[in-house]
């Protein structure tokens, strides 16, 4: 049974282990992961703004975890924003200019994140 509970589980978990460590390293110290240095009120706005999105999500992945009610809402979240991260990095690809080996790495593991909950919900509500 708990195998199967992490398993039914893991898109969130594994989301939610990352993106609120991400999102305070983005709300708190954004120069640990990119090469900026935050000047005005406005810019470190932003950047808490970003910070309180993905803690919120991570906090809704966790709830669909502990909590069978929030679980398809969940995962339908974690599914759009896995696809909508991935979909602007691949938009960055194009405009940009290739990033950082993490954020290739980023790519890929938002995609498969995103196709895993998809995978999870199509399993889930087919019972």
């Amino acid at each position: 049974m708990k195998k199967v509970f992490i398993l039914n589980n893991l898109h969130l978990l594994i989301s939610s282990f990352i993106i609120i460590p991400i999102g305070l390293v983005y709300g708190f110290a954004p120069n640990l992961l990119f090469d900026i240095h935050l000047n005005s009120v406005d810019e470190h706005n932003v950047f808490k703004a970003v910070m309180g999105l993905y803690i919120a999500f991570g906090i809704l992945f966790i709830l669909g975890i502990f909590d069978t009610k929030f679980w398809k809402s969940a995962t339908i979240a974690n599914a759009f924003l896995m696809f909508g991260l991935a979909f602007g990095r691949i938009l960055s690809l194009f405009s940009d200019g290739i990033p950082s080996t993490l954020f290739c790495v980023g790519i890929f593991g938002e995609i498969i994140l995103g196709t895993f909950a998809l995978y999870q919900y199509k399993k889930q509500t087919a019972i």
